[in-house]
């Protein structure tokens, strides 16, 4: 490897980086075990965006969330159904019914989050037509047209 490459994308350990001081913003790819990066992993999925957004002041049962998100298959939100609850944002109620009824709804702390998502939302929407716009200059010309 030459001399000044980094090993990975996330890799910061004998590298000349800059100093951030306390806002580096990959101080939490150099902790041990990545929590942060872990949990960042998980609630910028775009399955777990979806689900959040969905299941807002909202119970749902699975096959619904399924039927509202188009492309996911049932394994994915299973395993994405599955992820948020150990994470604690997502609760699952089984009813005692025959056939069992599953709901899935938002924890306090999924609620939280929700904010968090509806602020990325609302900045999407203000600022759809200017990507829009770098996206058709960038398709005309490259890189250097932006």
């Amino acid at each position: 490897m030459e001399e000044g490459t980094l090993k990975s994308p996330s890799y910061c350990a004998g590298t000349d980086a800059v100093d951030y001081g306390d806002t580096d913003p990959f101080q939490w790819d150099t902790r041990e075990d990545c929590q942060v990066r872990q949990i960042l992993d998980r609630v910028a999925d775009k399955w777990s965006l979806l689900v959040i957004a969905l299941l807002e002041n909202r119970r749902l049962r699975f096959t619904e969330l399924r039927r509202e998100i188009d492309g996911i298959s049932q394994r994915m939100l299973t395993v994405t159904l599955r992820s948020l609850e150990r994470d604690g944002l997502v609760k699952r109620t089984v009813h005692p019914v025959v056939p069992p009824k599953v709901e899935y709804e938002l924890t306090p702390l999924g609620g939280t989050l929700h904010a968090t998502i509806r602020s990325l939302v609302t900045w999407t929407e203000a600022h759809q037509e200017e990507i829009a716009a770098a996206r058709s200059a960038y398709d005309r010309g490259g890189a250097e047209a932006v």
